[in-house]
């Protein structure tokens, strides 16, 4: 029989409370998708061959904020993502999720203008 550690049967009993669970997916969700997004910029430099140091200078930042980008987890603020996606001539897109949030959706009425 294996030992918990206090930390995993703290975060498994925090885990019940549907408050904290639906905050604790939001939380996991965003870093994915920011993890997701950093990782696709740092492949697509890398097969650009562009150093670091380079992408930095030709965007106007410290080299030092592109490396932690690319190394250290971390909350990168959209311009910098957007300024990277800009040089390496990529676009960030945003794609609906299908059937997750539907719900969210369902009862908001469309507004749509008349045929002219």
């Amino acid at each position: 029989m294996s030992q918990t550690g206090f930390h995993e049967r703290r975060q498994a009993e925090r885990m019940r409370d549907p408050e904290f669970r639906a905050e604790y997916e939001r939380a996991r969700s965003e870093i994915e998708q920011i993890d997701s997004v950093v990782r696709s910029l740092d492949e697509l430099r890398e097969s650009k061959k562009t150093s670091k140091t380079d992408l930095a200078r030709r965007i106007g930042r410290n080299p030092s904020s592109i490396r932690r980008l690319f190394t250290a987890s971390s909350n990168p603020e959209l311009r910098l993502v957007v300024q990277i996606a800009n040089d390496l001539d990529a676009d960030i897109i945003v794609v609906p999720r299908r059937k997750k949030h539907s719900r969210q959706l369902q009862g908001t009425e469309r507004v749509s203008s008349p045929a002219a």
